[in-house]
């Protein structure tokens, strides 16, 4: 199943659009600041599908009865553009565990490339509700990497996939290689460059948020 936050006019669409905008990307603190309110934007939107359990709580009036999250998820991102990303998560499901994944592209002389997973650092994943997170969807194929190990290492109970904007091309190559997830997204462009990037798109997320690399 596919959610996008942008078919229904919220918030979220707001932090999006100055995503994109290239006179506010030159404030990288208020880029980064905006990519932590999407991650607890869609915290908020991916915890309506957890199950949650009655409970009663002493008030300094009364007893109320209310309901409780009964299990937080594992929150895992791909650094290093997913770590904004990953602490709006973290500030909603704030006692979930964490997990981290480096990957990397390699590219042939040919103009191809590979992806390559480099680092991985994950609580153990048996039986447990998994959020992988990364701001940037673009042919999928970092992801569908990521996610086919970790299905392969451990019995993951749920999956969920969130990202902030996706190409319709990489959106329709996680779901036909990771059915078993839910997929979340802000919003989806329809195009994808030569060299993979997303158009409109925003840019190059780790750079705008960390600035530009070497390596």
């Amino acid at each position: 199943m596919i959610h996008i936050l942008t078919k229904e006019n919220s918030i979220a669409n707001h932090f999006i659009s100055e995503l994109r905008d290239k006179e506010i990307q030159k404030d990288s603190m208020r880029f980064r600041r905006n990519i932590e309110r999407l991650g607890e934007v869609m915290a908020y939107e991916i915890s309506k599908t957890f199950t949650y359990s009655p409970k009663e709580i002493e008030t300094p009036l009364g007893i109320a009865e209310m309901h409780m999250l009964t299990e937080q998820p594992v929150l895992i991102t791909l650094i290093r553009a997913g770590l904004p990303y990953h602490q709006g998560f973290l500030n909603i499901f704030d006692r979930a565990e964490s997990g981290f994944i480096a990957a990397y592209r390699h590219t042939k002389k040919s103009g191809e490339f590979e992806i390559h997973r480099k680092y991985e650092n994950t609580p153990n994943l048996d039986e447990r509700i998994v959020i992988i997170s990364d701001p940037m969807l673009a042919t999928g194929k970092s992801l569908v990497l990521c996610c086919r190990e970790l299905l392969s290492e451990y019995n993951i109970k749920e999956m969920h996939i969130a990202a902030i904007i996706a190409s319709q091309e990489g959106l329709d190559h996680v779901r036909a290689f990771v059915p078993e997830a839910q997929i979340w997204v802000g919003d989806v462009d329809n195009e994808l460059t030569s060299k993979s990037y997303i158009v409109p798109g925003l840019g190059d997320a780790g750079d705008l948020a960390y600035g530009a690399k070497e390596h």
